[in-house]
């Protein structure tokens, strides 16, 4: 069977910093939240939590106003994305020569178009309107991104949409690494996009009691991952995307290659819907290394999943003491989401592009909020309090472990110049 080499070749981004790839990174690297204090005056009783948002974002700016308008906010979040990424990547978005019929898309999203979907239910029962716009089914169906993607970008290859709640973007990457590796695809646009903002969505992860509380005085360090105090999960919009190619196609047209994607693991527990177990996190892992054809001691650097709940941290890090051993004492860890959040259907992408630019700028971001408060049941593995620059880092990977027990593990190689 041949297996291609998977190449990186373009990485884009709508994110609470913005859309700049590269502040994105140092502002991570910096060990600067962007959690805030969101107060809403539109709601039936206005929320109070931290979030994160992404409030420079102007989508008919990005996209124009006719291609936004058909867009619910997650949608236009993706698209923007994958422009950015595609760009980067040296691509032309109109069609060329070259046929496209086996470049496509793989696209990861746990809530779809929630908005568009309460904005009709507004209309509604809030307003006793008795039709509601011909567009509403167009803007909520969650394979809304990928399908944009997919005609804006001239990619007639498979566009699927992957809704493994918080590891939808991570399983999408995975498979779309599949793909382009088997030879199935020459080029795959994958990553993903949420927008939790929609009143009941709030409301109802609310109810789950896994929600961090903070005010505008403390939001920006509400999110503590592995930390002795810590109290929950800060829920954020946002989009990421990635451009794999077949390595000897990208190197055939001259594209700057910033990594390579080398495994992909994935498994469930299948014990419970929101209790995380370490056996089915160190199948994912153990999974991802032997697809990797890669031994503990290869690993330089681990994204964990650090989401910043009472019974998931301790989970995580159980499962990563127990297949690297020895070597976890020493392995750099770090949890992104204490400063971009969980972007739940976005969460691995966005943490995917950190690993990738971790590995190709050998600087690894740090978790913040946790430099003298470290949970016992969270030691054993080396957490990365500030950036760590110079260790020339040789892989990496990226965590994503889901409700309903879905887990994911990517696996990421340097490219030295």
């Amino acid at each position: 069977m041949v297996r291609r080499r998977v190449a990186i070749t373009g990485l884009g981004l709508v994110s609470p910093y913005g859309g700049d790839l590269a502040d994105f990174f140092t502002r991570l690297c910096a060990g600067e939240s962007a959690i805030r204090h969101l107060l809403t005056d539109d709601q039936p009783r206005p929320l109070s939590i931290p979030f994160v948002a992404c409030p420079a974002f102007d989508a008919d700016a990005a996209l124009g106003k006719p291609l936004a308008a058909m867009m619910d906010r997650f949608a236009q979040l993706g698209m923007a994305a994958a422009f950015d990424a595609w760009d980067a990547a040296g691509l032309a978005r109109a069609a060329s020569d070259e046929s496209r019929d086996d470049w496509g898309v793989s696209w990861g999203t746990a809530l779809g178009g929630t908005l568009a979907y309460e904005k009709g239910y507004r209309e509604l029962w809030q307003r006793g309107r008795e039709r509601l716009s011909p567009l509403s089914v167009l803007l909520g169906m969650n394979n809304a991104a990928n399908a944009h993607i997919s005609i804006q970008l001239g990619l007639g290859g498979v566009s699927t949409s992957h809704t493994v709640a918080c590891a939808s973007s991570a399983v999408a990457i995975g498979e779309a690494f599949r793909r382009v590796r088997s030879g199935e695809a020459t080029i795959m646009v994958t990553g993903g996009s949420d927008v939790p903002q929609a009143y009941g969505v709030a409301r109802a992860w609310e109810a789950l009691r896994v929600m961090a509380p903070g005010d505008a005085e403390t939001s920006p360090a509400a999110c503590r991952p592995f930390a002795s105090d810590r109290r929950g999960l800060v829920l954020g919009e946002g989009g990421a995307a990635l451009v794999l190619e077949d390595r000897d196609h990208a190197l055939a047209r001259g594209a700057t290659i910033h990594g390579e994607i080398v495994g992909y693991g994935a498994s469930c527990d299948h014990s419970h819907l929101v209790r995380p177990e370490a056996a089915g996190q160190i199948r994912a892992l153990q999974a991802a290394l032997a697809d990797a054809g890669l031994a503990a001691d290869d690993i330089d650097y681990i994204n964990a999943h650090g989401t910043a709940t009472a019974e998931g941290d301790p989970v995580e890090i159980a499962a990563l003491k127990s297949v690297f051993g020895e070597r976890a004492k020493t392995l750099p860890v770090s949890a992104t989401k204490s400063m971009h959040g969980h972007l739940l259907g976005a969460a691995g992408a966005i943490e995917a592009i950190a690993s990738v630019l971790a590995l190709r700028d050998d600087i690894l971001p740090p978790t913040v909020n946790l430099a003298d408060n470290l949970d016992s049941a969270c030691s054993g593995v080396d957490h990365l309090t500030v950036a760590r620059q110079g260790a020339a880092p040789r892989a990496a990977l990226s965590n994503s472990f889901a409700f309903g027990g879905s887990n994911a593990v990517l696996v990421f190689r340097a490219v030295r110049q």
